[in-house]
């Protein structure tokens, strides 16, 4: 932790089709290599592609996977007199959006389906009906916390 200042939060600009920041940052973390409209490629054909497979508008899913993906709570490690104790914790709300993006972002990558679009598609529609790896992810998390929670009175 730095002894300095904290870091200031920068805002990001919404997105064009949508003027949701939430896409925005989703676009961001899918980029590689600076490559912006790549990214936005992908992002809005797998849009494009949910609507085709399932009939439901793609932002609708994409807002119902992220909110199926965000963790209530999770477990952070504390060392207290010479032990080390996994803790669970609430999450805080920008803490969740993040975790949400970062864990949708690379299990889509893991997935084993040709070409990024279709990866997202299929995660988005996955996680959308509370399946799919990234839920896996969330599900492991509360276990976790849940193992832990004998500790929980050493959260301060």
């Amino acid at each position: 932790m730095s002894r300095r200042r904290a870091a200031v939060k920068r805002d990001v600009l919404p997105d064009s089709r949508y003027g949701d920041k939430l896409v925005t940052k989703f676009i961001n973390s899918i980029m590689l290599d600076g490559k912006k409209s790549l990214a936005e490629t992908i992002f809005y054909g797998a849009m494009d592609l949910i609507k085709e497979k399932t009939g439901q508008d793609g932002y609708e899913v994409f807002t119902t996977a992220i909110a199926n993906i965000k963790p209530q709570v999770e477990v952070r490690s504390r060392r207290i007199g010479g032990a080390t104790y996994q803790v669970p914790v609430e999450v805080r709300t920008d803490r969740q959006q993040t975790l949400a993006l970062r864990w949708l972002t690379a299990y889509t990558r893991a997935r084993k389906e040709y070409g990024m679009i279709e990866k997202l598609a299929a995660e988005l529609i996955a996680a959308a009906n509370n399946e799919g790896a990234t839920i896996k992810k969330k599900e492991d998390t509360y276990r976790m916390a849940e193992a832990n929670r004998a500790f929980a009175h050493y959260k301060w």
